[in-house]
């Protein structure tokens, strides 16, 4: 098969060209129309039951993804200079055209018991116009005295206090969000100049512009460093910048093409869809490699420039092709996740490194069939003293030392399930932020102050309208608050109990030791006081229950604990509802984007493991169809388990949770790492045709040539994997590492371990049957090779040509 398309590329090669070139205009235009997402992507399901839930909850009660918090921690918050900087700071942040409105403890309401009307009043605690210090001393006494807001607005014991942001939500997920929110900060700058005090800034909009803003950056820096990379390594290789030119070339058009799948397929550029072009560089760039190195292989052999490059494509071709549906299945497995931010990186991954292997496969020839032959300066590096040297000592040893060889891979077998068995699951919601950002940083300031910002809520269905409003109800979400209390991770809680205290506070004229249930005794005294429909700040209930007053709701926040404390904290939760509730329990969900993510970071590691299985069955499918026999598949296979076992064990000791960001990688790694094995099979194939189905030349000889290669390669992914670890996320940093260190352990595997085995094989059947591949290995040139002797290229062509016609 591959006969035929080394004729028809070479033949047609200005044709192919010029195809290539218009149809990279054409991905050029649909690149030019992809856009950075800016909404959040569910790692559940959209099936998933917890998931519908939240969605029915977040239209009862608003989602809350468009409030940004903004904390200060001040002494001398009361002060009158201090007060008016603050309200300073509200007046211009309601001038900017997209914040709806701003809250603070200076807009906070006491209720006011008028017993003339025999209701309920709401009146500011503080005015507009502050006048004396000795006026401002006792509304910040009156305001401590208020507990329905400490906890929520302020923290007495560490004098901190909140402003909240409500942002319009049509702007927060455009990319006008980005200049909007550094109005924003610009305008608290302001404020933190003027009063001396650092501000801290925190919620769903504000984290989630901050890190697209920082994934925007390192998509291009990744970009930089990886063309970078890869050319120094291949011009250290090569010696060549007009390879080091073209191989770049191949793999600039294979970005360009990425990036506009993307825009065909309408996705958006995500967290993990920004490193694809990455990908395609530093995945594309190996098969430029391989094609390289055996056209200077067959070169130096014949000095034919032209029947090297259709030795190229028919020898490599094949290989290469397998390598690429390898890697492409480890990418593609993620689409079975059922995870929106997954499916589409597997999609995107899977056919993009599809289309890296064709480019590459017609570029290459195509394009050096038009320059000089390679000279002795190029041919140079197929004699390196280094790399032969340690070709030679991979040789003696899988001859010689085999036993040492069994006996470290023993050994590294043991090592890794000891490291297996510390590795542990646990993901936090911001955990991929590098702890010195100040995202992460203001994060564990509210956290210490208010126990954090992550929303945690509980939806009570009392099954009746008004049922929320009933005493026996209420006493019931009392005791399970008091409950709750017992959790350190659990903010002060706002619900309709916490209202119902307020105002029994206020019946009894502001008196602090009334903030309590009304009791049987004034219970309907203080109902009678409350206000009817949505008078004043009345529909400040409509957080707590919904119109019909059937559904309650408990709202808390929750610090980021982890996946481990988090469910942990769950299990115990559900526990004390069963104890409040019994046979009502079922009526009671726990809710929140907290619990959401949890149950998310969960499941996404459960189906990563499962697509990494898919993965390796996968590959071990093409295998079988590649080589149409069992023994080649476990020799494929087996010895590319090691380095996923080394992986986890490296992950143990030095203490890597496994989360999405970590799990991830072993499917990727799997799928590229056993591109050397296919490599080396396939040439020990060809050898073992030469060779007469003697399998120690064989192996001998597929160590030598395809060895430098490998070489070459695990450099490349090694460096190229490697510049991940300067991104200052967390999740991206171990991706890189960790693919690099599995990609280096494969090359022991591959070097050693494979034709170890093979090897050892031949003690037993010295002389291999040789069996008929589903893809042509040899090299079939015998018949049909172009002339050797005086040939032009135009006449080496032209045979080329005419064998097609035969």
């Amino acid at each position: 098969m591959f006969q035929l398309i080394a004729r028809f590329i070479l033949r047609n090669r200005v044709g192919l060209l010029v195809v290539i070139g218009l149809l990279t205009l054409v991905m050029g235009y649909f690149a030019s129309t992809v856009k950075f997402s800016y909404s959040p992507a569910p790692l559940l399901p959209q099936s998933d039951s917890l998931l519908l839930e939240q969605k029915r909850f977040a239209n009862q009660f608003g989602k809350g993804e468009n409030i940004m918090v903004i904390g200060v921690t001040d002494s001398s918050f009361f002060s009158k200079q201090h007060l008016e900087h603050w309200a300073t700071l509200k007046r211009n942040l309601l001038s900017i055209s997209g914040v709806e409105q701003v809250f603070s403890v200076t807009d906070i309401f006491d209720l006011r018991k008028n017993a003339a009307a025999k209701q309920f009043e709401f009146a500011k605690v503080f005015p507009d116009t502050l006048a004396a210090q000795q006026q401002i001393d006792s509304l910040a006494a009156r305001t401590l005295e208020l507990k329905f807001y400490n906890g929520l607005l302020f923290n007495n014991t560490t004098q901190t206090y909140l402003m909240v942001a409500v942002l319009d939500g049509s702007i927060i997920t455009t990319k006008e969000r980005i200049p909007f929110m550094e109005k924003i900060v610009s305008t608290c700058s302001a404020y933190e100049e003027q009063s001396g005090n650092d501000l801290h800034y925190s919620g769903l909009p504000y984290i989630r512009v901050t890190i697209g803003e920082m994934v925007k950056v390192e998509m291009f820096m990744f970009i930089f460093l990886a063309v970078l990379v890869t050319a120094l390594i291949l011009f250290l290789l090569f010696r060549s910048f007009k390879i080091v030119l073209f191989s770049l070339l191949v793999v600039a058009i294979s970005v360009i093409w990425a990036i506009g799948t993307m825009g065909i397929l309408g996705f958006e550029i995500t967290l993990l869809t920004a490193v694809i072009p990455t990908l395609v560089i530093v995945i594309g760039v190996p098969n430029s490699i391989h094609l390289l190195n055996k056209y200077h292989h067959e070169y130096s052999y014949h000095g034919n420039k032209i029947k090297a490059l259709q030795r190229v494509i028919q020898k490599i071709g094949s290989a290469t092709l397998l390598t690429n549906l390898t890697t492409a299945a480890g990418f593609g497995t993620f689409i079975v996740t059922n995870t929106k931010i997954l499916v589409e990186f597997g999609i995107v991954a899977s056919i993009d490194i599809m289309i890296v292997f064709c480019l590459s496969l017609i570029l290459i020839p195509a394009v050096f069939s038009f320059l000089a032959s390679p000279n002795t300066k190029n041919l140079k590096h197929l004699d390196n003293a280094g790399f032969r040297s340690a070709i030679c000592r991979v040789v003696q040893t899988t001859l010689y030392k085999r036993r040492f060889v069994y006996a470290l891979t023993v050994l590294f077998v043991a090592v890794g399930f000891v490291g297996l068995s510390l590795v542990r699951s646990n993901g936090y919601m911001v955990d991929d932020i590098p702890h010195k950002n100040t995202v992460f940083v203001d994060l564990k300031y509210f956290e210490k102050n208010f126990a954090g910002v992550m929303p945690f809520d509980i939806l009570i269905d009392t099954q009746r309208p008004k049922g929320a409003l009933g005493a026996g109800e209420l006493a019931r979400i009392n005791r399970l608050q008091s409950r709750l209390d017992s959790f350190p991770e659990l903010s002060h809680p706002l619900s309709i109990v916490e209202a119902a205290k307020f105002a029994r506070q206020a019946y009894y004229n502001g008196n602090p030791a009334y903030y309590s249930l009304p009791t049987s005794i004034d219970r309907a005294f203080v109902l009678s006081y409350l206000p009817k429909g949505n008078q004043g700040s009345g529909s400040i209930l409509n957080r707590f229950v919904d119109s019909t007053s059937r559904y309650a709701r408990i709202m808390y926040n929750v610090a980021d604990i982890g996946t481990i404390k988090m469910s942990q904290m769950l299990n115990k939760v559900n526990t004390i509802v069963n104890d409040v509730y019994g046979d009502m329990a079922s009526q009671v969900k726990v809710l929140g984007s907290s619990v959401v993510a949890t149950k998310g970071n969960q499941y996404l590691v459960h189906s990563l493991f499962s697509s990494l299985l898919l993965a390796i069955f996968l590959i071990a499918l093409f295998m079988a169809w590649m080589f149409r026999k069992f023994k080649m598949v476990m020799f494929s296979i087996l010895p590319n388990l090691l380095p996923l076992l080394l992986t986890a064990a490296a992950m143990g000791f030095l203490d890597i949770s496994l989360k999405p960001s970590t799990v991830i990688v072993f499917s990727i790694a799997f799928g590229i790492s056993i591109d050397n094995s296919i490599h080396f099979l396939a040439k020990y194939r060809q050898e073992l045709v030469r060779n007469s189905g003697n399998i120690k030349a064989s192996v001998i000889y597929a160590i030598r040539e395809t060895g430098i290669s490998l070489i070459y390669t695990s450099i490349v992914l090694f460096f190229g994997f490697g510049i991940f670890a300067a991104s200052r996320f967390g999740g991206t940093v171990s991706l890189g590492i960790l693919v690099s260190l599995t990609l280096l352990f494969a090359l022991f595997s591959n070097l050693f371990i494979l034709p170890s085995i093979l090897l050892s094989a031949d003690r037993k059947s010295p002389q291999e049957p040789v069996y008929e591949p589903a893809l042509e290995f040899t090299g079939g040139f015998d018949d049909d090779d172009v002339d050797l002797e005086n040939s032009t290229d135009e006449q080496d062509l032209a045979a080329v040509s005419a064998n097609s016609v035969e």
